[in-house]
C-alpha cells in the first residue's frame, strides 16, 4: 500500500479526492483504490477495457501522472459531474435578452462546478445609445456586477467555489473603468480580470502614439497609448489586477486559427478558449522521472517520459467521451476539437535534482528541451490515436499544418499528421497544480519555482490543543534523505529570492512548446520600482509569452508567505491567528454561553430568534453553534438547514467570518427592506447582520458595534493584531499566497482556481 510522504498529502486526498458515500463514509479505502477507480472509468470507453485499465493504473501509480482535480475526484463515482475544470462561455450578445440568456448558461455551468470565462467586450459601452427605448446603455461593468452576484448566490447554495475570468479588449471605450473596477474592494470579488492586449496597442505604447477606443466602428475616445498602458500597470502594481493577455499572439499561434477566434480564457489563464470551449487538464510529474537525483548521473528518463505522455494523452482523450457537460454546446465543442491540456508539475524539483538553478539560462534551456520532448511525444501519440479512432472532426490537414504553432514542429511529426491526421487539436498547457502537487508529496507546482523549502503547518485538534506538522518540499526532502543535515547548495533558490526576470525567462522557455498557455505567477519584491515592474511585462511580451501575471505584496493584496532561512518554518502571525484547520469538528461541551437575538422582518407576522453560542479556546472566544427559530412555518425548512450548515462550519474552526459575508450578499428578487435606516437586501442578509454583530461583540471580528453594517467586506480579525493579507476561506489560516495566478493556502491546499 502506498504511504503518503507527508500528512498533508493524505489529508488532501481524504478531503478532496477520496470517493465517499453520501454519509461521508469512505468507499476508496486507499489511494490505490482511487487510482483504480479513475483507471477503470477512463478505460471503459476502450475496445479492450481490461488492457487499458492496467496501463492507465500504471501511469497513475506513484503519482507519476496527475489528472486534474475534477477527474481525480469525479471519475468512476457515478455522480452527475463534469470532469472538465472550467469553460469559456458563449459570445455575449449586445441585447438584454441575450445577455440574460448568457447569465443563465453561466449559472448552470457553475452549478456543476465549472469555472467560467467571459469576454465582456461585446457589450456596448456606458452611455451609448440604446435604439428604440430612448435610453443610454449601462455598460459592460454593470452586467459584470450581475454575474458577480449570480456567482455569490450559486456559492451560497453550497456549490463548489466559483471562479470567473472577465476579459475586455484594450480598445473598448470602457476599458479604463474595467482596469480600475477592483480598486473598490467590495466589487467584482468573484472575478479575475484581464485586459486583451493587441500587437497594435503594444506598438502604439512603444511609439508613444495615440490609441482609439472604439465600438462597432465608432470612435468614442482617443487617448495616449502609453498613458493607458501605465494605467494598467499602476493598477496591477497596486492591486495585482488586471492581468495582461497578449491576444493576437494567442490567435496567431492557435492550431485552430482557421475555424475559431479566441477572446477569453479560463479563470487562471492557461487555457485560451473559443466560445463554449472547455479545459481538460492533467500533469506529468517530472520530479518522479529523475534517475540518480543529486548524483553525478542525474537525468530525466526520456523513454519513461515518452511512454507516460503517450498514456496520459490517451487517458485525457477518453475523458472527452466519459465526461458529462453542463450544456450541449460545450459537449459539441469538446467532441468537435478534442482539445486537451497536458502539462507538468515538479519542474523546479526536477531541475534541482539535476543541479540546475531555477531561472538560470541553463535551467531555461533544459526546460525548453523537456517541453519540446513532451510536445513531440504528445503529437505522435495523438497521431497514433487518429490512426485507431479517427482525427478530430474539424481537422483540415493543410490549414492545421499552416498554423504558427505547427510551423516550428519537427518535420517527421508534421509528415505524420499530414498522412494520418491527429486526434486532438491542441495538446499541451500548464495549469495550476497547487493542490494536486501537495497531494503528490509537495512537489513544486507547475513550472513555478519551489515556493518554500519547508514550513510548519498548525492543526487544531478536537481537545483544543495544537499540533505542528512540517511540510517540506519534495526535492528538499530527497536531499535530506540522501545527505542528512548537509546544507543546501547555492542553486537551491525559491520564490522569495528569485529575480522577476528569471521568472519571465522560465515562462518564455516553456511557452515555446506549449500549445495553449501557462498559468504562472511572477513574484515581485514589495520594493520593486514602478518602472522596473513595467519592464517585467514588456520583457514577457518581447520573449514570446502569451500573458503575464505578477504578484507584489503590499497592504492591499497582503504579504506573500515568508519563510525563515534558518528555521524553514512559516512565521508566527500572532496568538489569535494560529487557529488554522480542525482535523475533526470540535465536540460539544455540556454547556455553552451565548446570546439570543430577536429579528423582526417587515412583512413577516412572526419574529425570528437567533441564538449564538460560543466556545473558549486558548483563551479566545469564538462562535460554536447557531439556532434559528420562528413560529412562521414557511421559514421552517430553510431555518433548520441554515442552523445545521452554519453550526457545522463554526465547529470546523478557523476564520468563519465568511459566513457573514456570504449571507449579507444574498438578495431577494422580491425586494428587501429598510431596517434602522439601512437597506437590507433579504432576510438572509439580515440574519447575517445579526451574526456579524455578535462576532463583533465577542471580539472575533472588528466592527463598528452591534448594528447592521453596510460594508460586506468587514475586516476579519481575531483577538490581537490582524495579520497582513487575506485569510483562507476554507481553513482560516493566514498563509494565503499567490501561486500560478491563484491565491492558494499553504496550510490546507485551498485554491481559488482549484
Amino acid at each position: 500500500m502506498t504511504r503518503f510522504s507527508a500528512p498533508i498529502a493524505a489529508q488532501i486526498w481524504d478531503m478532496k479526492y477520496r470517493f465517499k458515500d453520501e454519509a461521508g463514509q469512505p468507499i476508496d479505502t486507499t489511494v490505490e483504490d482511487s487510482w483504480r477507480r479513475i483507471a477503470r472509468a477512463l478505460a471503459s470507453v476502450e475496445r479492450d477495457p481490461a488492457h487499458w485499465e492496467e496501463r492507465f493504473y500504471g501511469a497513475l501509480e506513484d503519482f507519476k501522472y496527475l489528472p486534474a482535480g475534477r477527474i481525480t475526484a469525479g471519475a468512476g463515482t457515478g455522480r452527475s459531474v463534469t470532469l472538465f475544470n472550467c469553460f469559456v462561455m458563449g459570445t455575449i450578445p449586445d441585447n438584454m435578452g441575450g445577455i440574460f440568456d448568457m447569465l443563465k448558461e453561466a449559472a448552470l455551468t457553475m452549478q456543476q462546478g465549472g469555472g467560467i470565462g467571459y469576454d465582456f467586450s461585446t457589450i456596448r459601452p456606458r452611455g451609448a445609445e440604446v435604439k428604440g427605448v430612448a435610453a443610454d446603455a449601462s455598460g459592460p461593468l454593470s452586467f459584470m456586477d450581475v454575474w458577480d452576484a449570480m456567482c455569490r448566490t450559486i456559492m451560497s447554495a453550497g456549490s463548489r467555489r466559483g471562479a470567473m475570468m472577465a476579459t475586455m479588449r484594450c480598445d473598448h471605450p470602457d476599458i479604463e473603468a474595467f482596469i480600475e473596477a477592483k480598486r473598490d474592494p467590495a466589487r467584482l470579488r468573484m472575478f479575475n480580470l484581464s485586459v486583451l492586449v493587441s500587437d497594435a496597442f503594444m506598438e502604439a505604447v512603444k511609439a508613444d502614439g495615440p490609441w482609439e477606443l472604439t465600438f462597432e466602428g465608432k470612435v468614442f475616445h482617443t487617448l495616449n497609448a502609453r498613458d493607458l498602458w501605465n494605467k494598467i500597470m499602476r493598477s496591477t502594481y497596486d492591486y495585482a489586477e488586471p492581468g495582461v493577455i497578449f491576444i493576437d499572439r494567442i490567435n496567431a499561434m492557435n492550431n485552430l486559427a482557421y475555424c475559431e477566434t479566441i477572446s477569453a480564457t479560463n479563470p487562471c489563464g492557461e487555457q485560451p478558449l473559443p466560445p463554449y470551449g472547455a479545459c481538460l487538464l492533467g500533469s506529468i510529474n517530472l520530479a518522479r522521472l529523475v534517475t540518480d537525483p543529486f548524483g553525478a548521473g542525474a537525468a530525466l528518463d526520456g523513454a519513461a517520459l515518452d511512454d507516460l505522455v503517450a498514456t496520459a494523452v490517451r487517458m485525457m482523450d477518453n475523458v472527452v467521451d466519459a465526461s458529462r457537460f453542463p450544456l450541449p454546446q460545450q459537449a459539441e465543442e469538446a467532441t468537435n476539437k478534442r482539445r486537451i491540456g497536458l502539462g507538468v508539475t515538479g519542474l523546479a524539483d526536477a531541475l534541482l535534482m539535476l543541479g540546475l538553478r531555477y531561472g538560470s539560462p541553463e535551467a531555461a534551456a533544459q526546460t525548453e528541451a523537456w517541453m519540446k520532448r513532451i510536445a513531440r511525444a504528445s503529437y505522435l501519440a495523438s497521431v497514433e490515436l487518429a490512426k485507431e479512432k479517427g482525427a478530430f472532426p474539424l481537422f483540415d490537414a493543410e490549414k492545421f499544418l499552416a498554423s504558427g504553432n505547427m510551423r516550428q514542429m519537427d518535420k517527421d511529426v508534421r509528415d505524420a499528421i499530414a498522412k494520418h491526421g491527429i486526434r486532438n487539436a491542441l495538446l499541451t498547457s500548464v495549469a495550476p497544480t497547487g493542490t494536486i502537487s501537495l497531494y503528490a508529496g509537495n512537489v513544486s507546482s507547475g513550472i513555478e519555482p519551489v515556493f518554500a523549502y519547508g514550513y510548519t503547518r498548525k492543526v487544531l485538534q478536537k481537545d483544543g490543543s495544537r499540533t505542528e506538522e512540517e511540510v517540506v518540499d519534495y526535492a528538499v526532502q530527497m536531499w535530506r534523505d540522501k545527505f542528512g543535515d548537509a546544507p543546501l547548495p547555492e542553486y537551491f533558490v525559491n520564490a522569495q529570492t528569485l529575480a522577476p526576470m528569471d521568472h519571465v525567462r522560465m515562462q518564455a522557455a516553456a511557452q515555446k512548446w506549449i500549445d495553449s498557455s501557462i498559468s504562472k505567477t511572477i513574484n515581485c519584491p514589495e520594493d520593486i520600482s514602478f518602472e522596473a515592474f513595467k519592464e517585467v511585462y514588456l520583457e514577457a511580451y518581447e520573449t514570446g509569452c502569451k500573458g503575464c501575471t505578477t504578484y507584489r505584496p503590499n497592504d492591499v493584496t497582503g504579504s506573500v508567505l515568508s519563510v525563515s532561512e534558518q528555521t524553514e518554518t512559516a512565521p508566527e502571525a500572532d496568538e489569535g491567528a494560529d487557529v488554522v484547520y480542525l482535523s475533526e469538528p470540535l465536540d460539544r461541551p455540556h454547556s455553552l454561553e451565548g446570546h439570543t437575538y430577536k429579528l423582526k422582518w417587515p412583512g413577516s407576522e412572526h419574529a425570528i430568534y437567533i441564538t449564538i453560542n460560543d466556545i473558549i479556546i486558548a483563551g479566545h472566544r469564538r462562535p460554536f453553534e447557531v439556532f434559528i427559530n420562528s413560529k412562521n412555518m414557511e421559514h421552517y425548512a430553510w431555518t433548520v438547514a441554515l442552523t445545521r450548515m452554519i453550526s457545522a462550519v463554526f465547529r470546523r474552526g478557523g476564520d468563519v467570518s465568511f459566513v457573514v459575508e456570504e449571507l449579507k450578499a444574498v438578495f431577494d428578487p422580491r425586494g428587501g427592506a429598510w431596517m434602522k435606516g439601512k437597506y437590507i437586501p433579504s432576510i438572509l442578509a439580515a440574519i447575517g447582520g445579526v451574526i456579524e454583530g455578535h462576532l463583533i461583540s465577542i471580539g472575533f471580528i472588528a466592527g463598528e458595534g452591534m448594528g447592521l453594517k453596510t460594508d460586506p467586506q468587514a475586516e476579519v480579525m481575531v483577538v490581537g493584531e490582524r495579520p497582513r493579507g487575506p485569510s483562507c476561506p476554507s481553513c482560516g489560516s493566514y498563509q494565503m499566497r499567490m501561486v500560478e495566478g491563484c491565491m492558494t493556502c499553504a496550510d490546507c491546499g485551498h485554491s481559488k482556481c482549484g
